[in-house]
């Protein structure tokens, strides 16, 4: 399977028993966004894990001391790289460039598990929030700095906080751009867990293994599922789990599973 893998530029790629792990490995910009072909390689990751039906789960952490920093803070102040141009040539350059970021990953099959190691700022805590699950180190701050800099989300950032915490405390991060460590995050419901920093990834893993070890089919179904809650109707949700649900009784893993709880209860 390892030669498999896509050719990423700025990411490490692993897998291992069915979980891949992408790295943001761009540490000398504290893994920014921006400048770099992070978005690109996220873009890249998500496709092909998308179409390799042994991939179960998705974890995504940054190298060095930081998870990601968001944008290029050196390019803003030259209004270069990224940031340069007039008004439509940064629109074109958002949407081509970041906002693949959460079209991505909110297409994304499995499900995806941020470990934050360090600062998650700016786009950089979108990202996170972009996940179905956050565990963050001892070591993370998280910050919606946008306002700081007179920006907004450019990213989607606000749609996808305010469903993770709820519209008042999203908001309250938003508005202030005020940074949070670990332990406020966790109270405020950005993260599930903190823990300590070399216990960050064998956390991780442990979480990752227990999600990979159901029927990877229904994994995929409920993960779809849970996206398409956020925006549709009950009665239009339940036709889609009666079709989901049939999908599943029918799909071998189904039985498989059943006769291994059997064997269980005779016990």
């Amino acid at each position: 399977m390892k030669e498999n893998l896509p050719q990423l530029a700025d990411c490490l790629l692993a897998l291992d028993n069915n979980i891949a792990t992408l790295t943001f490995n761009r540490h000398d910009v504290r893994n920014a966004l921006t400048s770099t072909a992070i978005a690109d390689d996220i873009v890249t990751t998500v496709e092909w894990v998308n179409k390799t039906a042994d991939v179960a789960v998705l974890i995504i952490t940054g190298a060095g001391s930081a998870f990601s920093s968001g944008g290029n803070i050196k390019d803003m102040a030259e209004r270069g790289g990224d940031f340069a141009g007039d008004v439509q040539e940064l629109e074109a350059r958002y949407r081509q460039g970041i906002q693949r970021i959460p079209l991505a990953l909110h297409k994304c099959e499995v499900p995806i598990i941020a470990a934050v190691n360090g600062a998650a700022i700016g786009a950089g805590f979108d990202v996170a929030n972009m996940c179905d699950i956050r565990i963050a180190s001892t070591k993370a701050k998280f910050g919606e700095t946008f306002a700081n800099l007179g920006l907004i989300p450019g990213d989607g950032g606000a749609w996808f906080m305010q469903r993770v915490i709820g519209y008042q405390k999203a908001a309250e991060l938003t508005f202030t751009g005020r940074i949070i460590n670990a332990d406020e995050a966790k109270e405020m419901g950005v993260v599930l867990n903190v823990v300590d920093a070399e216990c960050l990834m064998d956390n991780v893993m442990a979480l990752a293994n227990d999600i990979a070890s159901k029927p990877t089919a229904a994994m995929r179904l409920t993960k779809r599922l849970m996206k398409m809650a956020q925006r549709t109707d009950l009665p239009d949700f339940l036709d889609i789990c009666a079709v989901f649900q049939g999908m599943c009784h029918n799909n071998p893993e189904h039985l498989d599973a059943v006769n291994v709880m059997m064997e269980k209860l005779a016990k």
